[in-house]
């Protein structure tokens, strides 16, 4: 029953985090076509500000957290503004763009703090039992915090007026334009939150697992086969893809050890491709 439980409770901490880094992500790919392969590292940014504020600074991880995501995002809108706007549409230069921002801000990362394995001070302490089974609390306000994010996100996407317009510009840029939506506002909006949640979801990780320097290049492998299974195009296909995603990263470590079970999951993720090359709910990726 323990395992079970805690089985459970890995899988929907990692489903909703990586849906968290892949919204941010596929906002940007649905709208304007922008591949931002800069997302990694600022998921990886996000954990070692946190942990910059709470160890050099002293500051409480709750207030760490909340100023990290306010950093980081305003830092997407320079990214928008002033790496991807002008070259929207040109993606030899986005890609490149993108491979420089990765670098900088790792080596950056890796001169300053180094290369050990670092986390987070816990944001809960303590053990929650249930019968014969116990959950840390730490993994409880994990998934909560995910969870109430992907709920508040969804809302604001379907229900406000700017959630209807970054919507209408993933389906129509020209037509958007036409209407009279002013595209770069809503571009830099949706920069903002998703950078901001790809730094709340590197604190939780950092916290609930490690921070690395490189720990952005697996979660943004993890990304990009999100985004391709839930079809481009799709935000909601998102949810259902990261839900496969981290049932696969949950399950099969406990099934096959090591290295093989990734080699597993993705061997799987490419025969649902095959099967659906389009994904769940978008047309087939043309890069």
């Amino acid at each position: 029953m323990e395992l079970i439980i805690a089985t459970l409770t890995n899988l929907l901490i990692l489903s909703s985090m990586y849906i968290l880094v892949a919204l941010g992500f596929a906002f940007l790919f649905s709208m304007l076509g922008i591949l931002n392969l800069a997302h990694g590292v600022i998921y990886m940014l996000g954990g070692y500000i946190g942990l910059t504020l709470i160890t050099a600074l002293g500051l409480n991880q709750w207030l760490a957290l909340l100023l990290t995501t306010l950093i980081v995002a305003t830092f997407g809108i320079f990214l928008e503004k002033y790496c991807f706007r002008p070259f929207v549409g040109d993606f030899n230069r986005i890609v490149m763009i993108c491979v420089v921002i990765t670098v900088v801000l790792q080596t950056g990362v890796n001169i300053i703090a180094g290369t050990q394995i670092l986390s987070l001070p816990p944001f809960a302490e303590g053990i929650f039992k249930i019968g014969p089974a116990s959950v840390s609390y730490e993994r409880i306000v994990t998934f909560a915090i995910g969870a109430v994010l992907l709920l508040a996100v969804t809302w604001f996407v379907n229900r406000t007026k700017w959630g209807q317009q970054m919507q209408a510009i993933s389906q129509d840029l020209e037509g958007a334009y036409l209407q009279g939506i002013n595209v770069h506002r809503i571009s830099a909006l949706a920069t903002f939150i998703g950078c901001g949640l790809a730094a709340i979801a590197g604190c939780l990780m950092g916290a609930y697992l490690c921070l690395g320097p490189f720990m952005g290049d697996f979660m943004l492998v993890k990304v990009l086969m999100l985004t391709i299974i839930a079809g481009v195009g799709s935000i909601g296909g998102i949810f259902i893809a990261g839900l496969i995603l981290g049932s696969l990263d949950s399950v099969l470590p406990l099934l096959v050890s090591g290295a093989a079970s990734n080699a597993t999951a993705i061997a799987i993720l490419v025969v649902l491709l095959l099967i659906r090359p389009q994904g769940f709910f978008g047309h087939e990726v043309e890069l």
